[in-house]
């Protein structure tokens, strides 16, 4: 996959970064710092706005963000907070079930005035956001400043709900001010139910989607084994994956935003962007934890490699 610009693509990912202990091994964790790991392995320029606590898990996680590829100059250092941790039980097929330990760093991202003005002086091509961080107030007061201020070509909104964790105004407001729209079949259920009063087809759902909210140009839904569906400009198309024995799921929607937003910010079409997304994302589900290493294979399939 050859980029068609010479820059590396720069992004801005905001939100929880954290560890998930799934089977009692500690894995870092966090849909933005995910989804920044698996975009620096792909060769863009990722950077994430987060918060860590001064302890072990906190050094730790700078350190292997840093190794990664992260930028972690935004990622704060919160001196009465603990690191985040959620702990993950597997289901059957690897479906994975969150417990997320609240009162955690990531829930204080307080960037100070240094920090914000540094934000705002860069261009990026991508900002992507979630739902799960935007359970505390103080999260919801930077995001709404990150999203009126930030420089960006585009504003990448992964639905990402968590049980308990989310709030129809959040959504919202979330949906208002995105570009890319990504979410998993659950969530379009979900979603379509709280704003229509109906469960509508996925297809029917894009279409009264960027009716509504017409700032969004592209939508993502991600249907598991089946592969995923992309819509824009009134076209929808599924894209079908081919079958793997799951490890598990976790990050594995990242994984899929990850080769979605690299493919297509390199200037390809949707379909071919889905198509590596769906690739890159079934990889991630046939290994345990959110971030493996990559195959040689796997680069080749992708086209990454020269």
């Amino acid at each position: 996959m050859k980029k068609e610009q010479s820059k590396p693509i720069k992004v801005l990912t905001f939100g929880e970064a954290l560890y998930d202990i799934i089977k009692g091994s500690a894995h870092l964790g966090g849909a933005p710092l995910n989804l920044a790991a698996h975009l620096a392995k792909l060769g863009a320029k990722p950077a994430v706005i987060s918060a860590v606590g001064r302890d072990e898990l906190g050094k730790i996680l700078l350190s292997r963000a840093q190794a990664m590829g992260v930028d972690t100059s935004y990622i704060l250092i919160d001196e009465k907070r603990p690191t985040g941790t959620v702990t993950v039980e597997l289901k059957a097929e690897g479906i994975p079930v969150f417990t997320i330990n609240e009162g955690v760093a990531w829930d204080a991202i307080t960037p100070d005035e240094r920090k914000f003005e540094a934000l705002e002086a860069e261009e990026w091509d991508v900002f992507c956001f979630g739902t799960l961080a935007q359970r505390s107030e103080e999260n919801r007061k930077t995001l709404k400043r990150l999203l009126s201020e930030i420089k960006a070509k585009h504003f990448f909104y992964d639905v990402n709900l968590r049980a308990g964790f989310y709030r129809k105004e959040w959504i919202l407001s979330s949906l208002e001010h995105c570009t890319i729209l990504k979410m998993n079949e659950e969530e379009a259920a979900t979603i379509s139910g709280m704003l229509f009063g109906t469960i509508y087809a996925c297809k029917t759902l894009c279409r009264l989607l960027t009716d509504r909210y017409p700032k969004i140009s592209v939508i993502c839904i991600t249907k598991g084994p089946e592969g995923a569906a992309v819509y824009q400009d009134g076209v929808y198309e599924e894209i079908k994956t081919t079958p793997v024995e799951v490890a598990d799921t976790v990050g594995a929607g990242d994984a899929f935003s990850a080769g979605f937003l690299y493919t297509y910010l390199s200037g390809y079409g949707v379909s071919k962007a889905a198509s590596i997304a769906c690739i890159l994302g079934t990889y991630v589900a046939s290994k345990p934890g959110a971030v493996p290493e990559y195959s040689e294979e796997l680069m080749k399939e992708l086209g990454v490699l020269e």
